[in-house]
């Protein structure tokens, strides 16, 4: 065989492989950069294309959430989330007509609205929710009806034990820092809200520059960014920035919070809280990676008494969250783990208990993979979204940080956490004296 021969099938089979690497590209546009673009109102659009897919999906984040409720007027931002569907003939409109879906999700940090369609549904998709937008009912009936049904929803909750527990930890830790008031409000607090309330937040907060929108699937990236011109082109911006600056909270206090339910059937409840970081901090994937190891290390103890549940979540935010250690049972076995057999509550010290014993390289292993196999599973849109609502640096932050993380670097946030002030809440019935 000639070398110009040679030459040849060697150039064909480079060619065919670059084919089959930019078909498969394309046939998974998650794992590749959006195209990127900001309209002259501030709007940043995020557009993959993947002609494979039988629906567009569109995701419309707000970089704003309960975090900016008043004080004592908690429910605002909940509100005004609700206010943008306020009832369900709009989602039986995407299900029925556009072959799609509908929600609205909200949190401390931001307000997303999550819609798909068939592709040929799209643009009717897109100007739909430009319209809820723009055109927002905001009345004062709307208000009144939509601050029932929030009430409603939010007794149901006070009601639950795991809840209950949930946000005393928060209060416990956070006092009147955003992070430490519920985030849906409670029943007292939503009360208070007005039509004003809400008018004000939507028109301070609900600016175009202060959103993203991502949208993926059957359509073609030209043909969505012009759509999105076109109907999100008149969306005001914002007079001034808003920064999510907040009086940061005092150390808890130590002394635990006994909360007595009256209910002898209520299962027990315990809530270790301590301070965290913010998602954009270059330690937020050591302390995903920690969370798992202690979630891990809590389940084998209080696996002996049995009838007994555990976890560990490192809630992050926009502003330094917390690490909660929880755990319910239905008879006295948490007491057992954290007290041990001389009774005496050492709820204060169990955090530094767990972390007594070094962390091996197989727990730290076990709990890395936990992690990494997590966030490869997270939606790219979803992942592109917290870029902008956390200000994370892509090549330093959270989807690549954890990557980096090394033994040594987990050892070292679990001797920094050991001796970090704990907001202790237990929740049980106890007889009265």
């Amino acid at each position: 065989m000639t070398f110009k021969r040679i030459f040849s099938r060697t150039g064909l089979i480079c060619m065919l492989t670059a084919t089959l690497i930019t078909v498969a590209t394309a046939q998974k546009p998650n794992s590749v950069t959006p195209r990127q673009e900001r309209l002259l109102n501030g709007l940043k659009v995020l557009a993959w294309s993947d002609k494979t897919a039988d629906q567009v999906t569109l995701k419309l984040r707000i970089h704003s959430g309960s975090a900016f409720d008043p004080k004592d007027r908690e429910g605002v931002m909940q509100l005004v989330a609700d206010s943008f569907f306020p009832n369900s003939a709009a989602r039986e409109y995407f299900a029925e007509e556009l072959g799609g879906s509908l929600e609205v999700v909200s949190n401390y940090d931001y307000i997303q609205i999550n819609a798909s369609s068939r592709g040929p549904a799209f643009l009717t998709m897109l100007e739909t929710i430009a319209s809820a937008i723009s055109n927002s009912l905001l009345d004062k009936d709307t208000t009144t009806a939509l601050k029932a049904a929030l009430i409603t929803r939010v007794k149901d909750l006070e009601k639950n034990p795991a809840y209950i527990a949930d946000q005393a930890a928060a209060k416990r830790l956070f006092g009147d820092f955003p992070y430490g008031r519920p985030q849906m409000g409670s029943s007292e607090s939503i009360q208070k809200i007005d039509f004003a309330d809400l008018k004000f937040a939507k028109d301070r907060l609900f600016t175009a520059d202060n959103a993203t929108i991502a949208i993926n699937g059957s359509v073609d990236n030209s043909l969505a960014l012009r759509a999105v011109r076109r109907y999100f082109g008149s969306w005001l911006k914002a007079d001034k920035k808003i920064p999510s600056t907040f009086k940061q909270p005092d150390a808890p206090e130590s002394k635990p919070l006994i909360i007595n339910t009256l209910s002898p059937d209520a299962p027990m409840q315990l809530r270790l809280a301590i301070r965290g970081v913010a998602k954009n901090d270059l330690e937020y994937p050591m302390f995903e990676v920690l969370a798992r190891i202690l979630e891990e290390r809590i389940k084998r103890r209080l696996a002996l008494p049995g009838e007994g549940d555990a976890f560990v979540r490192n809630e992050a935010h926009v502003l330094p969250g917390q690490v909660i250690v929880g755990g319910t049972n239905s008879k006295s076995g948490i007491k057992v783990i954290v007290s041990g057999s001389d009774g005496v509550d050492n709820s204060a010290s169990f955090i530094a208990q767990l972390l007594s014993t070094d962390i091996g390289n197989d727990e730290f292993v076990s709990a890395k993979t936990r992690v990494i196999d997590e966030w490869s599973r997270r939606n790219a849109a979803d992942a592109w979204l917290d870029f902008d609502t956390f200000k994370i640096d892509r090549a330093q932050g959270t989807l690549f940080g954890i990557e980096k993380i090394a033994l040594a670097d987990v050892q070292r946030g679990a001797g920094k956490i050991k001796n970090q002030p704990v907001a202790t809440v237990w929740y049980f019935s106890q007889p009265s004296t």
